[in-house]
């Protein structure tokens, strides 16, 4: 009798301990995807948003199949990666890099930063320059709310 109740409470323990794990790593980091587009329908991606040591907030985005700036229907010079903070400013956070993927013709569209800001929202424009202040009114792609 006591081994039988000495085993469910090492098994209780045990998944007690790997559900806080899980709840542990699944709150380091949030993804959210970016809506469809008309502009540029075939773009798929999501932004990843993690808090580092620093309480800054590390932001990774990822865009397949991002038509090339020139050919869009108002021609611009790059794509600009916005980010909606909870005190309601728009933050340019850079330029998203494109590339080709490896062995396919795939566009890929990336970009990494950091910012101390809290995300709202992020989305993205076509811009004529990367010093730009504020944003194209026509968005390209952009994420429901993130927190």
């Amino acid at each position: 009798m006591k081994t039988q109740l000495r085993r469910i409470k090492k098994i209780f323990f045990s998944g007690l301990i790997l559900i806080s794990m899980m709840l542990f790593i699944a709150s380091c980091s949030s993804t959210e995807p970016f809506l469809n587009s008309s502009v540029v329908p075939s773009a798929t991606g999501n932004v990843k948003v993690k808090k580092d040591g620093n309480q800054n907030y590390v932001i990774k985005v990822q865009i397949e199949d991002l038509a090339e700036v020139e050919r869009l229907q108002t021609s611009k010079d790059t794509y600009v990666l916005w980010m909606e903070t909870d005190r309601g400013n728009n933050e340019n956070l850079g330029q998203l890099k494109s590339s080709t993927g490896f062995l396919s013709k795939q566009h890929i569209a990336s970009l990494e930063t950091v910012t101390s800001y809290k995300p709202v929202r992020f989305f993205v424009t076509a811009e004529n320059g990367i010093d730009v202040r504020y944003p194209d009114s026509e968005k390209i792609l952009q994420t429901n709310s993130f927190y």
